[in-house]
């Protein structure tokens, strides 16, 4: 048996958790001003490295607006927020998002994963085909909810690969986390048999070249999901 490593996390990561944390539960509210670099290391016992690197860090990801000769404001994460910030709002929820966050990413699967066969299925060749079977029979063989989970991102990832538009595979992978998290719920809620009948149905008629029932096959799914006719809801 091969037992992964463990590895304690960053003073830097512990700050930026800690930061977040304040921030999402409403202690540092949006608008507010910091304190100085110097008064938070000496608040909470670490280097001003350590605070410089972690704003730094968390202005990138939508949490904080630094301004020059006026300091750090708790920004409007809601607005200037990244695929990023969705997963620090997952991770101090313990690894659950809202109904909002969940019907919104729904909702976006569905325009750009039909912006996706819409591009792709013209253009498949036999190859292509080949290797999106590849991809559900990875599915069949999976063990458990993760591995599960993964396969079926990597099924729908690979059409946006094939649908030629440089966008899309960067933009999917960006929501990999929360997306892949989403069908894991899924299959504890509702069994890897239900999903595994879903993407059959869509691979069916992507290997016709069907692209107006993929795409129709593919939307009555996801819509079933966003109506909670299949939830995946935690509320």
């Amino acid at each position: 048996m091969e037992l992964p490593k463990l590895q304690a996390p960053s003073l830097k990561e512990l700050f930026i958790k800690e930061m977040e944390a304040q921030i999402l539960s409403g202690k540092l509210p949006i608008g507010s001003k910091l304190p100085s670099e110097r008064e938070i290391a000496q608040a909470m016992g670490v280097s001003r490295a350590v605070v410089n690197a972690g704003l730094i860090e968390m202005a990138r990801k939508g949490f904080l607006e630094i301004k020059p000769r006026s300091g750090a404001f708790v920004a409007d994460y809601r607005r200037r927020g990244t695929s990023e910030t969705l997963l620090s709002i997952m991770n101090f929820n313990g690894g659950m998002l809202g109904k909002q966050e969940i019907k919104s990413i729904l909702e976006l699967r569905l325009v750009l994963e039909t912006l996706a066969l819409e591009l792709a299925i013209p253009r498949l060749t036999d190859a292509d085909i080949a290797v999106i079977r590849g991809h559900l029979e990875r599915f069949a063989s999976t063990q458990d909810p993760q591995s599960a989970a993964e396969a079926a991102f990597c099924f729908h990832y690979e059409i946006g690969v094939l649908s030629g538009n440089t966008l899309l595979p960067l933009i999917f992978y960006s929501f990999k986390a929360p997306v892949t998290m989403l069908w894991k719920r899924y299959i504890q809620l509702h069994g890897k048999q239900k999903l595994y009948e879903n993407i059959v149905a869509l691979y069916r008629q992507i290997e016709q070249r069907n692209t107006a029932e993929a795409v129709r096959v593919f939307q009555e799914a996801v819509q079933q999901t966003i109506s909670g006719g299949v939830s995946i809801y935690y509320e």
